[in-house]
């Protein structure tokens, strides 16, 4: 028995050093990659440092973060993220979760459908934001669609009034295909034996979708609202592209990321962008916790 327990307590430690090597590979990756640049950018942000003088790094405390509560133009850029944050999540949310509702029934054709929904999403979003300038400027192909019905439209990309507002179309529309497939697999997993219960009940397609479909599928929704808000927080390239690289016009394109690199790789202020960057990081945490505690708990009992 001895001789058994030893044997068996060798090969453990033996697979167990197999499973740590094949892990190792991840874990240099994670802590290179990863976990180093930010505690790095965190000690950064206590420090005023340049890329023109690499040198010269000296200690400022909290003075980066104080400063930040006191600049306007990162007030302006958390404003237009929030606001952005709170139109764009609902409504490719709800957008996404009915598509989804639809293309999971037995349909013609439903293949090239989910197809052409979740193509948006994996083009660059570069040159869709391209391609969405030439469309919405002020010459450009939807005014002149509206013109057609005797509608004078606005100059979407020039107006402050409309610009991020054009910005919340394009994501909503590239985003739909990713949320879509989401919902879908949430979908899948509701048994089909529910709906025909509701069916021998006489609900209606509106009643199940809201007493039926919605309940079910409630963890999905929680991940596609965090992911969605994450995502929104995190925007840049559709505003940088879209106003040229200058959070224009009067800073209505410029998001809070937009304003960290503004502030890391045009002014060179890199400790100031990675104090920002922590800020940022705990409204992206709080909003998180916040969404957990309103729609997670409820999902996952």
């Amino acid at each position: 028995m001895g001789l058994r327990r030893k044997k068996n307590e060798e090969q453990g430690a033996s697979e167990a050093l197999v499973g740590y090597l094949f892990l190792l590979p991840v874990v240099v990756v994670l802590l290179v990659f990863v976990i180093l640049p930010v505690l790095w950018s965190f000690w950064l942000s206590f420090h005023e440092w340049s890329a023109l003088e690499p040198d010269r790094m000296p200690w400022v405390g909290l003075n980066n973060y104080i400063q930040l509560l006191f600049d306007d133009e990162f007030h302006i850029s958390l404003w237009n993220t929030a606001i952005y944050t709170f139109w764009v999540v609902p409504i490719q949310t709800v957008l996404s979760l009915i598509i989804a509702a639809v293309l999971n029934q037995k349909i013609r054709g439903v293949a090239f459908f989910r197809a052409a929904f979740y193509f948006p999403s994996i083009t660059s979003s570069v040159v869709i934001t391209i391609i969405f300038m030439w469309i919405f400027n002020a010459t450009g192909l939807f005014n002149y669609m509206l013109a057609s019905f005797g509608i004078v439209g606005p100059n979407w990309l020039g107006d402050p009034d409309y610009t991020l507002k054009a910005i919340m179309g394009l994501n909503i529309w590239t985003t739909l295909g990713t949320m879509t497939i989401i919902f879908l697999a949430g979908l899948m997993d509701v048994p089909g034996q529910v709906y025909e219960a509701a069916k021998l009940d006489g609900a209606g397609p509106v009643k199940t979708f809201l007493h039926i479909t919605v309940p079910l599928v409630k963890p999905t929704i929680f991940f596609v609202v965090v992911m969605g808000c994450i995502g929104c927080f995190q925007i840049f390239d559709q505003a940088f592209v879209a106003s040229g690289g200058g959070g224009g016009p009067m800073n209505s394109t410029l998001t809070a990321v937009f304003f960290i690199y503004k502030s890391g790789f045009t002014r060179f202020e890199m400790g100031y962008a990675c104090a920002a960057a922590f800020v940022l990081f705990l409204v992206i945490l709080l909003t998180t916790l916040f969404q957990q505690k309103v729609l997670g708990s409820g999902g996952t009992k």
